[in-house]
């Protein structure tokens, strides 16, 4: 061939030179590309920023020149956080002598003082870009520095210096840096900072440092039921005192938590862990380098790991138990709750947001520090030690099993046959279905207490995320899609549609249990639907029940009373109560509910109430329930309407009745 692969005739040429490459200067590259620096421009990039001051923040405090620290959060998406540590420098930057070091920092990538680890033994900060970001990505900074009795100030907007550095005169009784900074439209558009996202930041570091105060503030057009205007957070007990307040009053496998922490001053190094197994919870991991949170864990999470797993082990060898040998990590870890904090020098992440430790030493250094403690606390405590070994081995069976099956065996109809059970589901003990129940329940918050709640001999929990997917209105691909549709039918064994066979049924009652609101009862419609759509034999065999949890208490002196909804309230107000000063609280939903007031209200058969959901015996009616849930569930939104139209007449007829 004569023709040049390569040309590309008709194209004008020079289209593609120097000219062509741009050259970012100063802060640009971050208002070009954030989500290099920041992960993104969504809401999680957006409190990354507020992230990036608190920890400089924290460094100072940890580093022993802070005390205090403030945040406040005012209308307009307005933050100002301000420690009382040493100030960040004011006075001309050698390399820039037309520059203070405070306008090199704030408008200068990679300018900052932990790169040498003379200012800081330890800190969060590593690159020297996390306040430059900031500034870069808001459209009002302004910077104040107390240093040496003087006050300072300057003003940046999107990373452009607004004017010189603003000498305000003495301040004899004053310390630290204040930085307030509004976030740039540009960049995140209508997006807001939450109140009670920065609420739990404020209050998680404070967990993360004995030695600091945290002081909130918000503006009272802010507040919530989740978030004061004022709180003061200090913990001396630090992440010891953090788990207690989680773990509230729950049961676990041994009562005192296996906390601690240890100091290694040659290698400028600390570890501070806390630990607890509680019964039937779904488990929890925090991991903190140098104060900021490493949601996917890291190396330091493998120092925990083995040297928990290498303890354990050890112990179970020192009183004879041979099955020991064969535990493994997660064994000892899942349903674990447990904090872990690390302090090292010049950490490595996987990325500028740290999500991840990388740091090598840091396995080392952590299962250093743990192990020892760890060998103590069992050994110290021998009933407390063989308590957590046996709730240890248990987890180890159950996976072995699984492992080896990867089905669970019920002695029911179906027993010729395995069935493998959803990882989600808790099963109860019983291998017969008589006199077996499975509570399907909204989200993990409820399901927790739940699992608490139940009579675990013949009462299983499934939770569900959520409003699952209206099958009435989906395809047939969608539904089989679906996890949570999928994870339904494994555990209830009994088929779906022409296959569904209500005598291969795992439990004797299916019983919807979901918040006595509005939003529980969306779901239990969905749910509802499902089964007389999927799986109407059980329905029609009458296996299926709606839970009554209450949505009020009301108490008069010692005695409490339940309601179900507001007509019930109304009448133990009249009735039992009539001419007495009663108190009212609202459940907001299940996972509100300690265990012991799910089980009596809904959970134990001998106290609850339960509706159950049947079928019409007659075709007629059959098929007018049938046109009923097609067109308030099909994907014809015009019925709905009409629905509503036909009926609200005779509900405001009732409404005036009542």
């Amino acid at each position: 061939m004569s023709e040049d692969l390569f040309a590309a005739p008709g194209v004008p040429s020079g289209t593609y030179d120097a000219s062509s490459i741009e050259v970012l200067e100063g802060l640009e590259p971050v208002r070009r590309r954030p989500g290099m620096y920041i992960g993104g421009t969504d809401e999680r990039a957006l409190h990354h920023l507020a992230a990036e001051v608190l920890d400089n923040a924290m460094d100072e405090a940890v580093a022993g020149h802070a005390t205090r620290i403030e945040i406040e959060l005012e209308a307009g998406n307005r933050l100002t956080i301000v420690d009382n540590g040493r100030g960040i420098p004011v006075d001309p930057h050698p390399k820039f002598p037309d520059k203070s070091a405070l306008e090199v920092i704030l408008s200068t990538l990679h300018s900052g003082g932990k790169f040498s680890g003379k200012a800081y033994a330890t800190s969060g900060g590593l690159h020297g870009v996390g306040v430059s970001v900031v500034n870069a990505l808001s459209i009002d900074t302004v910077v104040e520095v107390a240093r040496d009795r003087q006050l300072f100030r300057q003003r940046f907007s999107q990373g452009q210096t607004l004017g010189a550095l603003e000498h305000l005169g003495g301040t004899p009784n004053r310390r630290g840096t204040s930085i307030a900074f509004t976030p740039d439209p540009e960049i995140f558009g209508e997006m807001q900072f939450k109140p009670a996202r920065l609420y739990k930041l404020a209050r998680s570091k404070a967990y993360l440092f004995a030695g600091v105060e945290i002081r909130w503030k918000c503006d009272p057009s802010l507040v919530s039921d989740d978030v004061p205007a004022e709180a003061v957070f200090q913990f001396p007990g630090g992440l010891a005192d953090h788990l207690k307040e989680q773990i509230g009053g729950r049961e676990c496998a041994t009562t005192e938590f296996f906390t601690g922490q240890q100091d290694f001053h040659d290698e400028q190094g600390r570890v501070e862990w806390a630990v607890a197994w509680p019964l039937w919870s779904d488990g929890s991991y925090s991991w903190y380098c140098n104060t900021i949170p490493t949601p996917d864990g890291g190396t330091h999470e493998q120092g925990l790991r083995q040297a928990l797993v290498r303890s354990i082990r050890g112990f179970g060898e020192l009183i004879g138990q041979k099955k020991a040998k064969d535990i493994t990590a997660d064994d000892v870890m899942i349903g674990s709750e447990l904090m872990l904090s690390v302090f090292i020098r010049e950490p490595q992440f996987q990325s500028q947001t740290k999500d991840r430790l990388t740091s090598p030493e840091a396995t080392a250094l952590v299962e250093k520090a743990v192990r020892d403690h760890f060998d103590h606390f069992l050994s110290d405590h021998m009933d407390r030690g063989k308590a957590l070994l046996s709730y240890v081995l248990d987890r180890m069976d159950e996976r072995l099993r699984r492992k080896q099956e990867r089905e669970v065996k019920r002695k029911t109809a179906t027993s010729s046959r395995k069935l493998r059970l959803p990882g989600k589901l808790t099963d109860c003990a019983a291998d017969s279905p008589e006199g077996t129940e499975m509570f399907i329940v909204e989200g993990d918050s409820a399901g927790g207490s739940a699992k608490q709640a139940r009579d675990r001999k013949t009462q299983a929990i499934l939770p569900i995320r959520g409003k699952i997917l209206n099958v009435a209105s989906a395809t047939s691909a969608k539904i089989l899609a679906n996890q949570e549709i999928a994870d339904l039918i494994q555990a209830l064994g009994c088929g779906t549609r022409k296959d569904c066979d209500a005598s291969n049924l795992r439990y004797e009652r299916v019983i919807i249990m979901t918040d006595a609101d509005v939003d529980g009862a969306h779901i239990a419609t969905l749910l509802m639907t499902f089964f007389f759509q999927e799986m109407p034999d059980i329905v029609r065999q009458g296996h299926l029940y709606l839970a009554q949890p209450p949505l009020y208490r009301l108490t008069v002196g010692s005695k409490s009373l339940y309601a179900r909804d507001d007509a019930h309230r109304l009448g133990i107000e009249n009735g039992a109560f009539k001419g007495k000063k009663v108190e009212v609280s609202r459940f907001k939903g299940l996972g509100e509910m300690n265990p012991n007031q799910l089980k009596e209200t809904t959970m134990d058969p001998k106290t609850r109430g339960l509706l159950r959901v049947t079928l019409p015996q007659e075709y007629e009616e059959r098929a007018g329930v049938k046109d009923l849930v097609d067109r308030l569930m099909g994907t014809n939104p015009a019925h709905r309407f009409a629905f509503i139209q036909e009926n609200a007449a005779r509900l405001d007829e009732e409404v005036i009745d009542a």
